[in-house]
């Protein structure tokens, strides 16, 4: 089963909220919900994988212990932000490749 977080929940929010409002080329509402329902169901798919990834950026590991990332296109990774507890997956962090520090 997957778990969110209020932190990740709320990503989600500002994920379509900036999507719609990104000065660079702004997204319909209806094409912004289907990006975001595009990562949520990466999210979904994650209580499938056997294998995990382990956080590897420093600003990662402070929300989580395992990360995937999803590259959306060539130029927009998503990290996927999450722990496994009792083989459930609980995402603790939605953050962008524009957001994460080496």
């Amino acid at each position: 089963m997957v778990y969110y977080s209020d932190t990740a929940t709320t990503d989600f929010k500002q994920i379509l909220l900036g999507l719609m409002t990104w000065e660079k080329r702004q997204l319909e509402y209806e094409r912004a919900l289907s990006y975001v329902d595009d990562i949520y169901a990466v999210c979904e798919s994650l209580a499938n994988k056997i294998r995990h990834q382990p956080a590897y950026y420093e600003n990662h590991k402070n929300y989580g212990n395992y990360v995937y990332a999803y590259k959306r296109n060539r130029a927009t990774t998503w990290y996927i932000v999450y722990n496994v507890i009792q083989n459930d997956v609980h995402i603790e962090k939605i953050i962008s490749n524009y957001l994460t520090v080496e």
